[in-house]
């Protein structure tokens, strides 16, 4: 008599799908959560005739999702079960408002000075259509389908009250894809971020985050991301030596490490010089311009993911950075440094700014709080 086989046994998630970000807190998730596996960032604009009352409805749509996609289960209504299987996988979805969003709304009185439009800078080449935008999202999650669920989610909940305006997709290196935790890289090959602010750094707050006695008082506890899409162009830099590109960058490819001696995380000694009087990290060096040091304690959390949209019809890769930094106040963190980059980075010939974006990303929603509830009911 044959024996009926046995049930198959529930395993348990790995450690990859198992990671779970909180939706409620102090701030929103998705600013000090390690780097993601994939991104999704997406802006919106409010549809014509959509004001206050839309967006704040919108919001409580967007925050119920997120609480529930965030603790990996599906949405309330038409799920489409893309990541039925899967668990939270670190999945994270921030909100934040653009500079417009209040003229819509008529909240006008409400809008940070902080949020006022970015200079021009030089290395600039913006597409305006995929640029700002009354609405922003980002997603992030170490699994992709998880991360596109999240998305269709996120863009089904806005109905009628939104369009898209303009929709990128990124990725970083899987966690555990390395023999141990390591600084990320990025599409050039170099260790990128070794010198960001750490929340174990006691004054790290006090750069990335709105105080709690903050101005307008609806920021409290939140931050401000500048979005920048940072198109590599790949093929010069590919033609350069190994150690032509290290003078770029101002640290050694293979670790990280600064020109001027030691491991990634050492200081970099910027008056080492050889025999003949020459820096040992090239003034024009990319790590020596932005050193906060160098730009009067200027400090943002850089939280970027890389992308490739495909080739152009030359075989030339559109691919590089999703830039995404986090600070206090944008005209003391992103600006400053951004306008020195401008006047002589070695780094900018190989590099074109393509869109950009300035968003207020308020606190985090207390339970039974939709994000953005102090603006839209205060």
């Amino acid at each position: 008599m044959a024996t009926r086989p046995a049930p198959a046994q529930a395993r348990p998630l790995t450690s990859l799908g198992a990671g779970r970000a909180m939706f409620h807190g102090k701030h929103q998730p998705g600013i000090t959560e390690g780097l993601q596996a994939r991104g999704h960032l997406i802006a919106f604009d409010l549809a014509a005739g959509a004001g206050r009352r839309e967006a704040a409805a919108l919001l409580r749509r967007w925050s119920a999702t997120a609480e529930r996609l965030m603790a990996g289960e599906p949405a309330a209504h038409d799920d489409t079960d893309v990541a039925r299987d899967a668990g939270p996988s670190s999945l994270t979805i921030t909100f934040g408002f653009g500079h417009d969003f209040f003229t819509r709304t008529g909240l006008e009185k409400q809008r940070p000075a902080a949020l006022d439009p970015l200079p021009d800078f030089s290395s600039d080449r913006l597409d305006k259509a995929r640029s700002n935008g009354d609405l922003w999202v980002q997603i992030g999650a170490d699994d992709a389908l998880v991360a596109f669920h999240a998305l269709r989610a996120i863009q089904k909940d806005a109905g009628a009250a939104a369009r898209v305006r303009w929709q990128m997709n990124g990725f970083n290196r899987s966690p555990g894809a390395t023999a141990r935790p390591m600084t990320a890289r990025n599409l050039m090959g170099q260790i990128d971020g070794t010198r960001n602010p750490k929340p174990t750094d006691p004054d790290f707050d006090k750069r990335i985050f709105v105080p709690a006695s903050g101005e307008p008082a609806w920021m409290a506890n939140g931050s401000y991301a500048v979005v920048r899409r940072i198109r590599m162009l790949l093929d010069d830099w590919e033609k350069l030596t190994v150690t032509a590109q290290e003078g770029v960058i101002g640290r050694r490819k293979s670790d990280g490490a600064p020109l001027s001696g030691g491991t990634e995380t050492t200081e970099m000694d910027l008056e080492k010089a050889d025999d003949q009087g020459t820096y040992i990290v090239p003034g024009n060096a990319h790590a020596r311009i932005t050193r906060p040091d160098q730009n009067g304690g200027a400090a943002m959390l850089r939280r970027p993911f890389s992308y490739h949209d495909g080739l152009d019809t030359d075989g030339t890769p559109d691919a590089g950075l999703l830039f995404v930094c986090w600070q206090a106040d944008p005209l003391r963190g992103f600006v400053p440094v951004q306008r020195k980059l401008d006047r002589g980075d070695a780094l900018s010939k190989f590099i074109r700014h393509e869109t950009s974006g300035l968003f207020a990303v308020p606190g985090g929603a207390a339970r039974g709080e939709y994000v953005g509830q102090r603006l839209l009911e205060g």
